[in-house]
């Protein structure tokens, strides 16, 4: 008997037009618990559009986004985020001046709110400071707990971004290019933290290294002009001609 997926976060003919420009047209996606399922496409594709539009950053021109079971179509980022979405960004969103702890405890502390507990110190908040802790050492950073965030690597500063996003203790990741300007140290070493990722969570990753995409992608779509072309397995993608005149390059 199959085992059945759990699918954690769904979209649903997702389109979004800016008057006569459609940037995503029509798009269905799943996400499912235990994947990483890859976007590709050339730049316009309308990869990061669809992100914006599965964590609330922009509003759909039509169709619906499911997270957990709950149509979250009408919600804001910050209520998705509350509801178990975390997202990575195409560039650094840390706080520089503060340690890398401090970073990954201001971050499990917008998911353990305690407004009225405002005269109290928020290095004091027992609850916020386990999850830092836990969340540096799930992710390999414990040692460097202590170093000022905008003095490390930017293999590191990456590194602590999905720490910070795992702080909020989400189900579901969006991945916006997470291994852009990363050596191939740093790349090997990323995907590596990113396989162990999928155990957990539902993972969507965007992204132009085609060689780590066919590497730690469960599956991959194809998008072109804001539409999907393809979509399947690595093998399965990499063989479809369309994808090989549209994306990759004629086949040999």
């Amino acid at each position: 008997m199959p085992i059945q997926e759990t699918i954690c976060m769904r979209g649903v003919k997702l389109s979004k037009r800016w008057g006569g420009l459609v940037a995503v047209n029509a798009v269905d996606i799943d996400l499912i618990l235990g994947q990483i399922h890859a976007v590709i496409g050339t730049n316009g594709a309308g990869k990061s559009t669809l992100i914006h539009l599965l964590s609330g950053e922009i509003p759909s021109s039509s169709g619906t986004v499911e997270l957990l079971g709950r149509d979250v179509t009408e919600l804001s980022q910050p209520a998705r985020a509350h509801l178990g979405l975390g997202k990575s960004y195409q560039r650094n969103t840390i706080f520089p001046e503060l340690t890398v702890l401090e970073n990954c405890r201001l971050s499990a502390q917008s998911r353990l709110q305690k407004p009225w507990h405002f005269w109290q110190n928020g290095q004091a908040c027992i609850a916020s400071n386990k999850v830092a802790l836990e969340t540096l050492e799930k992710t390999g950073l414990q040692s460097i707990g202590h170093r000022q965030a905008g003095l490390l690597s930017h293999g590191q500063k990456r590194q602590l971004e999905f720490a910070m996003c795992l702080a909020t203790q989400p189900k579901v990741l969006l991945l916006d290019e997470p291994l852009a300007g990363m050596g191939a140290d740093e790349t090997e070493r990323m995907l590596i933290f990113l396989d162990g990722l999928r155990h957990d969570h539902a993972i969507m990753l965007v992204e132009h290294d085609m060689d780590a995409v066919f590497k730690v992608a469960d599956v991959i779509t194809v998008m072109v002009n804001g539409s999907v072309i393809a979509k399947g397995t690595p093998d399965h993608v990499k063989n479809n001609p369309e994808v090989q005149s549209a994306y990759l390059g004629e086949s040999q």
